[in-house]
């Protein structure tokens, strides 16, 4: 296949519009609970909101005039990124704010994309924003899980029929927006726990003084609203399919 054939095919795949059936939905959305409830499935899949999480990180601080210079993530599913300008209170708390919102709001875009049928566009968007965020990683097995999570997608998005590309870019929306509501319920356990005390919200509360408790709660009202109306964007999307 010529360079010419492979620019024709992504101009197909980013071009075509395709609704997912209600099924397919509902399947993935069961797929994704399960992934999400079970200990051992969710210490995998977080890997992914982690990435979302650390790439909102990055992004404001881009846009907020400061330098990334490392994005790290580890084994036990956490992550570090490390920036890099003027130490003013602002910037750094919205830097600080962005993590936990991140994917569910990026799943909120991925929800609107997929309900306008652009399911196989959304895998190809995917695959360049994990490449960005490659450019970034900084340690090993953060190396690892980038390469695995683009050849993943890059070999699906690529090989796989257009209903299996369809479910996928479903199930990682879903993931998104469900996988932040769970990563709040972890940073609230934490806290109560007495861990946690260098998460975002403790960051949040020493550079704003306002307490971490309510950057917990403003988390929640994100996370929880992005999961509900990506939800709706999805199913009801499906079933006027």
């Amino acid at each position: 296949m010529g360079s010419a054939d492979v620019i024709d095919r992504l101009w197909a795949d980013v071009t075509s519009r395709i609704a997912p059936d209600l099924s397919v939905t509902l399947i993935a959305l069961g797929a994704v609970i399960v992934c999400v409830a079970v200990p051992a499935l969710w210490r995998i899949v977080r890997h992914v909101v982690t990435i979302a999480h650390e790439g909102g990180h990055a992004v404001v601080a881009l846009a907020t005039g400061r330098r990334v210079s490392a994005i790290t993530l580890h084994a036990d599913t956490s992550g570090a990124t490390t920036s890099y300008g003027e130490a003013k209170r602002l910037p750094l708390a919205l830097v600080a704010f962005a993590g936990y919102p991140a994917p569910a709001l990026i799943g909120l875009g991925a929800a609107w994309l997929v309900g306008r049928g652009h399911a196989i566009a959304l895998l190809w968007i995917v695959m360049l924003a994990l490449i960005l965020v490659l450019f970034r990683i900084r340690n090993a097995f953060g190396l690892f899980v980038m390469v695995v999570a683009i050849g993943a997608v890059g070999a699906a998005a690529w090989f796989l029929a257009d209903p299996w590309r369809v479910g996928l870019a479903v199930g990682i929306t879903w993931l998104l927006l469900m996988g932040a509501v769970r990563a709040v319920v972890e940073l609230s356990a934490s806290r109560r726990g007495g861990r946690g005390r260098g998460s975002d919200a403790d960051a949040l509360a020493r550079l704003t003084r306002v307490p971490g408790a309510v950057w917990v709660a403003v988390f929640w009202l994100v996370t929880v609203a992005s999961a509900g109306l990506g939800g709706w964007l999805l199913l009801a999307d499906g079933v006027t399919a």
